[in-house]
């Protein structure tokens, strides 16, 4: 049967909107390989921060820090690593951070605590039986960011600052001859920094602060008669084992230590919230891989003070380290009488160490007890 005209024109049509259609999509094709997708380059933030070490291991542990921010990174976030004195002074840099002169800074709270002595309670406070591991724990667990955070606060810093590097508890340091009694101290002109000089002049010494690089002209000139800085690793390149030969170890002068991270708290907030998570988290993995290489540093470089220097190594009499707690106790009360905000972190730590070591103490074994059994 013959078709109509209505039919054979309607297949028409159908065909041309078919052929219409092909090309079109064939143009757009070709028009999208001729015209490629290009991805908007991201900018990269840089970040200005200042270390206050010249060079040396903990040098080594602030690029450690920085690697790691830019392996996470992905090239959206660089910082800047100066070395000291790069802008400003060491004792300057929570101020050059807090005004936006350098955008971070990486120290210890000990340096900055003339604004306040609460400021050592974060690093470098009396001994509750617990090593800088659980000091670091009571930071992040125990309420003591947020304390910290009251401080900066209270001052009107505009900062905001990560802790980590849980640092061994530091030799008494290097004396003329072997400390045996308390009384071989006094009247010692002694280098230490924080809290730890009221400490040492309750005990009689007579306190010299001084960065560390001047630690060793000084004892040589006889501007000071015994010193501490923090490792057998820094001490060992200051070259210490030139002006003494004896190294005490064991202290509770500063028994617990850690690096503190401080960024500008405007700059910070206004970092992607990703970007701000990396230099967080970034802090934490770095705690891990101080402790690591550090103890097995300062392990190295213990035995070579002793096998190439010829440095007598002992261990700082227990009598000796039961009147640094009785220092610390008189300290403690006379802080926490002038200041209530020193006594409420002091109460906050004392709570978070009984508990924490209360566990601990009970639970583990004596890992020294083990060591005598192989090593003798």
């Amino acid at each position: 049967m013959k078709k109509s005209n209505t039919e054979s024109n309607a297949k028409r049509l159908s065909r041309r909107k078919f052929l219409n259609a092909g090309v079109a999509t064939a143009a757009g094709g070709a028009a999208a390989v001729a015209m490629p997708n290009i991805a908007q380059a991201k900018k990269t933030t840089v970040l200005k921060m200042q270390a206050a070490w010249g060079g040396g291991i903990f040098l080594e542990n602030a690029k450690s820090y920085v690697d790691r921010v830019h392996a996470m990174a992905g090239g959206e976030l660089k910082i800047d690593l100066l070395s000291v004195n790069s802008v400003v002074k060491t004792s300057q840099m929570q101020d050059a951070v807090h005004r936006g002169v350098l955008d971070a800074a990486h120290y210890v709270p000990a340096y900055w605590y003339s604004k306040s002595t609460a400021a050592s309670l974060f690093g470098t406070g009396p001994c509750f039986g617990w090593s800088s591991q659980e000091v670091l724990g009571w930071v992040n667990y125990g309420g003591g960011q947020e304390l910290f955070d009251e401080l900066m606060g209270k001052l009107g810093l505009n900062v905001v600052s990560f802790f980590n590097s849980p640092m061994p508890a530091q030799p008494l340091g290097w004396f003329k001859e072997e400390i045996k009694d308390v009384s071989q101290m006094k009247g010692l002109k002694y280098r230490t920094v924080g809290l730890a000089a009221n400490v040492m002049q309750e005990m009689g010494m007579s306190v010299v602060q001084l960065p560390g690089g001047e630690i060793q002209p000084a004892m040589k000139s006889g501007l000071i008669d015994a010193a501490e800085f923090n490792n057998p690793t820094s001490d060992r390149d200051f070259g210490m084992q030139d002006v003494a030969k004896n190294y005490m170890l064991a202290s509770f002068h500063q028994s617990q230590e850690f690096f503190e991270i401080t960024f500008n708290k405007k700059k910070f907030n206004r970092l992607p919230a990703e970007q701000q998570a990396i230099l967080r988290y970034a802090s934490e993995a770095e705690n891990s891989n101080f402790y690591w290489g550090n103890t097995k540093r300062y392990s190295e470089d213990l035995v070579k003070l002793q096998t190439e220097s010829g440095v007598k190594v002992s261990r700082t009499p227990d009598s000796v380290m039961q009147a640094e707690l009785d220092a610390w106790d008189v300290v403690v009360k006379q802080l926490s009488s002038e200041d209530p905000f020193f006594a409420k972190v002091i109460e906050s730590q004392k709570k978070y160490a009984k508990e924490v070591m209360g566990y601990l103490n009970l639970n583990q074994p004596d890992y020294k007890l083990a060591y005598k059994h192989y090593f003798g």
